[in-house]
């Protein structure tokens, strides 16, 4: 998909969205993304912090510790 078509997309969808909260976080994660450096966010980690996203994402890789993705988005009742 070219650029300007998926600004194209992006425009659409953002046009037919009607939840506020939603287009704040939206509009929020676009701007820390253009405005932000790449790894500023790992640099502003600490040790520990950085230790353990790594750990989350070693134990990822084995299928037995992920939960399914029906279940992360169940409502709760």
């Amino acid at each position: 998909m070219a650029t300007v078509e998926l600004k194209s997309n992006i425009h659409r969808i953002v046009d037919e969205i009607q939840n506020e909260q939603l287009l704040r976080t939206l509009y929020d994660f676009l701007k820390v993304k253009t405005t932000s450096k790449s790894g500023q966010l790992w640099d502003a980690l600490t040790k520990e912090e950085r230790q353990e996203i790594l750990l989350a994402y070693e134990e990822s890789e084995d299928e037995a510790n992920l939960i399914d993705r029906e279940e992360v988005f169940k409502r709760p009742k």
